[in-house]
């Protein structure tokens, strides 16, 4: 039994060399060893300008953050608009820049300075609708209607109309906008909101067209349930919102490190290796709707960050979550986050993202290691390796994890990743075959060759 398990492990590991050596890469070069960083322009200053932003970029780079997406920055409708500013994703005008934000020279300001440093750029795209006062809703046929001719809404969001893309010249001036963004402004991508609400053969043929000029740009899907359609050609990247439901459950112990493992053995079968998952603790819908990562997780959320750096897949670091932000953010008005002097949070996120780039094991998808549960005694422990055999990068990583409020002892069989390793916090450590470790409660232990 043991023999097969072992010659089991050999072979997913080997899986991690054959796609890096082998195989034609999918994505940008300098993306699979990036995190990415969600930019709320509005809350992450008292001014809430791209101004004022630019100056924390320094700051950024040095946390070791490398892709910069930015929260919608276009003009908001005032026509039925929700609350005093409005909803960044109730969109007017997509080739102008929102003056709450500054101008279109302090947007190029920000995004030279930020190229400047090294960070690539993506900006939110809302492609499922408009403000209802766009001069977009003046084109007959470009949203939907109801029978007596009123522009319709979708869920909840009535400070918005739902475009037709059942209309060629709608989707060409779409396109249109799109190219604008790159051509003439310089960004490096999009994130595109609600992906799964428009056709993915608009994705197909946007970004096939997009890519002619601009093959190094980067995607990014609102979006899980159409994953494995999306990322077939249009998106590099999409939501991993499942998993992250989960490990809110975890944290309030609903659900157990098993359902976790089981979620992954899912996503396995159902999307297609390359699409890279966005795994997240927090992010603007979740911080202002379902609370900050403080409140959904409690004393679990820093053990949770380390999780999303472990398991394969791109980190999320959203405004606010390296400085020590424990404030529920309101969403149509100025409400600046907490910035908390030395916050241990930028520590660890700068370790972290250090851990990323030093651990090719770690990069994302064909470009590093496949996740191998490790056996372990106790239902609390989230133990996995990630071995990298490549002859240019031999590389492995072993994550213990206390996925639970208690302190838990588990012994660990490390058949055949047993030897010397770093641990975090830099020192040698030997790891026998069977082996024991002592867990304070929601701690962890990472180990690397």
């Amino acid at each position: 039994m043991r023999k097969t398990f072992i010659l089991v492990l050999m072979t997913l590991a080997l899986v991690g060399c054959t796609t890096n050596s082998k195989q034609a890469t999918r994505h940008p070069e300098w993306a699979y060893n990036a995190t990415i960083y969600e930019l709320n322009t509005r809350q992450v200053t008292p001014e809430g300008t791209f101004q004022a932003a630019e100056a924390l970029l320094p700051d950024l780079r040095e946390n070791g953050i490398d892709i910069i997406w930015v929260m919608p920055c276009q003009p908001i409708g005032k026509l039925t608009r929700k609350g005093t500013l409005g909803s960044y994703y109730s969109i007017i005008d997509y080739c102008a820049i929102n003056p709450e934000f500054g101008t279109r020279a302090d947007f190029e300001h920000f995004l030279k300075a930020a190229h400047e440093l090294g960070f690539k750029v993506i900006l939110d795209w809302v492609a499922n609708h408009t403000a209802p006062d766009s001069e977009w809703t003046k084109n007959d046929g470009w949203h939907y209607r109801d029978s007596a001719g009123n522009l319709m809404v979708q869920y909840d969001w009535t400070d918005i109309s739902k475009l037709n893309y059942a209309n060629q010249d709608m989707r060409n001036e779409m396109l249109k906008a799109m190219h604008w963004w790159m051509d003439s402004i310089g960004i490096d991508g999009f994130r595109c909101d609600v992906a799964g609400e428009v056709p993915t053969d608009f994705w197909n043929w946007a970004m096939e067209d997009l890519r002619k000029t601009h093959p190094d740009m980067f995607t990014l899907a609102e979006d899980e349930d159409k994953a494995q359609e999306l990322t077939e050609s249009a998106f590099d990247m999409y939501y991993g919102w499942s998993l992250h439901f989960m490990m809110n459950q975890v944290a309030q112990g609903k659900k157990s490190v098993e359902d976790l493992w089981a979620n992954f053995a899912k996503a396995d079968t159902t999307i297609r290796h390359e699409a890279i998952r966005m795994n997240f603790i927090t992010n603007h819908d979740e911080n202002s709707w379902a609370g900050t990562e403080y409140e959904r997780m409690g004393e679990g959320a820093d053990l949770f960050a380390v999780f999303t750096y472990v398991i394969p897949g791109m980190p999320l670091i959203y405004t606010g979550q390296i400085s020590g932000n424990h404030h529920r953010l309101q969403f149509f008005e100025k409400d600046t986050i907490d910035r908390i002097p030395d916050a241990p949070q930028y520590a660890l996120y700068q370790k972290l993202n250090r851990m990323r780039k030093d651990n090719p094991a770690l990069w994302s998808n064909e470009k590093g290691a496949p996740m191998i549960r490790i056996p372990a005694d106790n239902e609390h422990i989230f133990a996995c390796v990630r071995p990298l055999n490549c002859p240019k990068h031999p590389n492995t990583v072993i994550a213990v994890l206390n996925m639970s409020g208690e302190e838990q002892t588990v012994n660990l069989d490390l058949t055949g990743y047993e030897g010397t390793y770093k641990c975090c916090c830099g020192k040698e450590k030997d790891l026998a075959v069977q082996q024991e470790f002592t867990l304070k409660p929601w701690s962890w232990k990472i180990f690397t060759k």
